[in-house]
């Protein structure tokens, strides 16, 4: 019988087999790094990249708020100037305020009814002076509150039982004392377009439901 002696070539298989795993770990470790360094490559580039965006987007920003800073300078300025020409126009307005108020204290004043004095302080009028009767002082309160185009929101501080003599005669009064704002003329044109609103309002409303009947006595 022939033995054949098999150690040798198995050492040799078993060292060829050894060479090609440290090979390939080898080629493995080199994939590995090349990929790790494209991956950092890439990553680094696309960090300077949005770096570099967010530089123009932050430029981009910064002019943005000298803009805004420059609008809200404009608009401080543009607002005093409006407060300016409105402080103007009220002054001019206000020239003709005692005439406007003496119209319409003549006017709204209800007989039986004697102003002693009234005294202006800015948009306030204090009223003190006489009435027949708390209902002419009521009389009154309404005619400033809604019958004057001028004069508005009266309240009335006091109102008291006094005497009155005429010559011979005492007769008791009632001695009342209220203050009333006078409005300005623009004031008095945006209450005049409100109420002409309303009114417009108000006749669209009753436009339709006076139409039905119309309609209705025209059917057969």
């Amino acid at each position: 019988m022939i033995r054949i002696n098999l150690l040798p070539h198995r050492e040799e298989k078993r060292k060829q087999k050894q060479a090609a795993f440290v090979a390939l770990l080898a080629l493995g470790g080199v994939a590995g790094v090349a990929v790790v360094l494209m991956v950092g490559a890439y990553n680094a580039r696309a960090i300077a990249i949005q770096d570099e965006r967010n530089g123009v987007l932050t430029s981009a920003i910064a002019e943005l708020d000298k803009k805004i800073a420059r609008i809200a300078t404009l608009k401080q300025e543009i607002e005093a100037l409006k407060a300016r020409q409105q402080a103007v126009e009220d002054l001019q307005g206000d020239r003709n305020q005692p005439v406007y108020l003496l119209d319409e204290l003549v006017k709204q004043t209800p007989s039986g009814v004697y102003l002693k004095g009234f005294r202006q302080e800015g948009q306030k009028v204090t009223v003190n002076g006489y009435a027949q009767s708390q209902e002419r002082v009521s009389e009154l309160l309404r005619n400033f509150a809604g019958a004057s185009p001028w004069l508005e929101k009266p309240e009335l501080i006091e109102v008291k039982a006094a005497t009155q003599a005429q010559g011979r005669t005492v007769r008791k009064v009632v001695e009342f004392n209220l203050i009333v704002n006078i409005r300005r003329p623009r004031e008095k044109e945006a209450v005049k377009k409100d109420d002409v609103g309303v009114d417009a309002k108000k006749t669209a409303a009753a436009a339709p439901g006076a139409a039905q009947p119309a309609a209705a006595g025209a059917q057969p």
